[in-house]
């Protein structure tokens, strides 16, 4: 997996989820839909049985399958059927690490999965690598969103309502709305458990950077291996202020400050068994790693995760 924000060729996306935040059980709703080749079939998400299949109206179906792409769940695959990946088959199988999203890990790989890799999931990936601000608006961030998007050089211009909407749904991602509305609008979101953005004072956020008691180990040596596939994946050795604040790294990311990142490499040499380890020497500081098969590594890394 790499970052797909920072790879060439990268398609934004800032729309899909039809305005609605992801909840705790859709992905587990999609999973249950597998065939056995697993593969889930488009027209889970078209024919009449749709609502009634998924047990919500019509344009909540399609914010399902939004965050079921967007959290690399599933993909387009080679036939007219979605391909479902072997990491939510580990997760969401009846008998895997968490077929019920009741685990903390799982908010917290489906936050890497859209905040660090940025798949379908522009803003969500722009708003945690680059914005610097100690508290911001929404507003405050609607033309640096917008600057950033044209970047891209799309052929069809990113209208301003539906950044708006992107950041709006993106906010109440890990800030839920706190009145008003239809008991729906306030169903926690999956990402709210995570404790990254607060609203301080009405319409001003902050991000809540420190320690994350609730991310394990093993899922941020996870997100670790991602960045630093997608950096150099022949390289070494990284040096410890790109694994704090390079961009998609997991210290932005998660929003972990120098301390709590440092704390987590000392132990890395005994928790990967001597794959990855720390080093400080004459005040250089930098993580090195010997050869590896990154995809089981990964996988690992995952299984421990869990424990």
């Amino acid at each position: 997996m790499t970052i797909a924000a920072i790879s060439p060729g990268y398609i934004p996306h800032f729309s899909g989820h039809e305005t609605f935040t992801l909840r705790q059980m859709w992905l587990k709703k999609v999973f249950d839909q597998k065939t056995e080749d697993n593969r889930i079939k488009k027209s889970v998400f078209t024919n009449e049985e749709s609502i009634a299949r998924f047990g919500v109206g019509k344009n909540m179906v399609a914010s399902i399958r939004h965050w079921a792409l967007a959290t690399n769940l599933i993909s387009e695959g080679r036939s007219d059927d979605y391909e479902l990946s072997t990491t939510a088959q580990k997760i969401f199988s009846n008998d895997g690490l968490d077929p019920y999203s009741e685990n903390p890990t799982t908010a917290w790989f489906v936050h890497w999965q859209l905040a660090g890799l940025g798949n379908r999931s522009t803003t969500w990936f722009w708003l945690f690598n680059k914005v610097t601000a100690p508290n911001f608006r929404k507003t405050d961030l609607e033309r640096p969103l917008a600057d950033f998007a044209a970047k891209f050089n799309t052929k069809r211009g990113v209208s301003a309502s539906t950044l708006t909407r992107d950041i709006d749904t993106c906010i109440r991602s890990y800030a839920p709305r706190s009145g008003g509305g239809s008991p729906e609008d306030f169903a926690e979101p999956m990402l709210g458990e995570l404790g990254l953005i607060a609203e301080e004072t009405k319409g001003i956020f902050a991000f809540r950077r420190g320690p994350k008691p609730t991310l394990s180990n093993g899922m941020f040596v996870y997100a670790l291996i991602d960045y630093w596939e997608a950096l150099n994946s022949s390289a070494s050795s990284m040096a410890f202020e790109s694994i704090v604040y390079g961009e998609g790294s997991p210290g932005r990311v998660f929003k972990l400050d120098e301390e709590s990142v440092a704390e987590r490499l000392f132990s890395l040499d005994e928790f990967t068994l001597g794959v990855l380890s720390w080093t400080d020497t004459s005040g250089l500081r930098q993580v090195l790693r010997k050869s590896w098969d990154s995809s089981a590594f990964r996988n690992r890394m995952l299984d421990k995760a869990y424990e």
